[in-house]
Formats: structure tokens, sequence, C-alpha cells
């Protein structure tokens, strides 16, 4: 979990009121309803909704996420997860009685551990949720993020300590200006290795 914990955190924090969401959705699908990492997820998902929505001028989708979102967090602890869970329900109560105040104000970072994440902060894993999500974010192509994932592993594995698929994945997530370049070289490095996989392949058909 604290990997797409941490990879939406980080893409929120840098701005992804709309992406954070699904990093945190992919784990939250697969919980039980009602139990507490359930409810702290619905939770985190509905108070990015709510501020994606006050940004945009949607008062009213606004205030009814933040309302259900501070519902789904109420009774966790302060510190769940080491989220600052009682900042995040204070700041829902002040976007749901006055959702006009994000124009005031900047959104409330949010913070893991007592640190407020970048995406230079995340590790691998981290980094590897972040992709897709920005992947499919930014309509870049999502087979070839996947792709370069289960290659970096792959090095990782094998002890390599040069991967070109892990260091593109690294600049795609943390380097937004040049996100456009890092794909297109991303791309033609995955081409080349399921060229090389199919040429294995077809020796032994």
């Amino acid at each position: 979990m604290d990997a797409h914990l941490r990879a939406g955190i980080a893409v929120y924090n840098a701005g992804g009121y709309h992406a954070a969401h699904d990093a945190w959705e992919d784990h939250w699908l697969d919980l039980e309803s009602g139990t507490d990492d359930e409810r702290f997820l619905h939770g985190l998902i509905q108070f990015t909704a709510a501020v994606f929505h006050a940004r945009n001028g949607n008062w009213s989708g606004a205030t009814g996420l933040a309302t259900s979102a501070r519902e789904y967090l109420a009774g966790l602890d302060d510190d769940y997860r080491g989220v600052d869970v009682a900042a995040v329900r204070s700041y829902l109560g002040d976007l749901a009685a006055d959702p006009e105040c994000i124009e005031r104000r900047p959104p409330l970072a949010l913070a893991h551990e007592g640190d407020r994440l970048a995406l230079t902060d995340l590790d691998f894993e981290s980094t590897a949720v972040a992709a897709d999500v920005l992947a499919e974010e930014h309509g870049y192509d999502e087979a070839v993020v996947a792709d370069a994932v289960e290659y970096a592993r792959a090095d990782l594995d094998d002890g390599k300590t040069e991967s070109p698929f892990v260091t593109f994945l690294f600049d795609f997530v943390r380097d937004p200006e040049s996100r456009g370049i890092v794909a297109q070289r991303l791309a033609e490095h995955v081409e080349r290795r399921r060229s090389r996989e199919e040429d294995v392949e077809g020796l032994f058909d």
C-alpha cells in the first residue's frame, strides 16, 4: 500500500489533483469495504476530487465531496498510516464551509511520515505507480510504461547497476518539462527490448 500512498501524495503535491486519485484507487478497489484502510483511501480520493472541483469553480461538487470525504476519515487516528488525517479533516471542514477559500490560499499539502513528498522523493516502486498514473493523465502510451516497469524490475532483479528503464522512468516522473522527450526515448528502448525478446522466442518456435 505504501507505494500507492506515497505516489498519490507526490502527484497531488505536484498539482495533479485529478491524477492523484488513480494511484490510490488502484489499491482501494481491492480492499474490503468499511475497513480502516478502505475508508482512509476512499476519503483521500474524495479529498483530492473536492480540491479538483474547487479549483475549477464547481462549488457544489467541492462542498459535497469535502463533506463526504470528511465522513470517511472520521474515526481514523489523527496520524493514520503516516498521514496527518487531522489536518486533512480540518481542511475539508473549511472547504465544505467555504469552497472559495481555495482562491485565497493554496490547497493543503500532504505529508507522509512528516515529509511533504515531491516526485523527486519517490523510490522505484512508488515511481512505477506514479509513471502509470501520469501516463494515463497526460495521454502517453500506457503499454510502453507498463513494459518499461517490467523491464526495469527484471534489470534490478538481475543485479544490474545501470538500467535505462529505471533511469527513464525516474526522469519521466520527475521532469515534467522533458516528459515528452523522455517518453519518446523510453518507447525506443522498450521497442528494442521487445524485438530482442521476440528474436529469442523465435529461435525456439
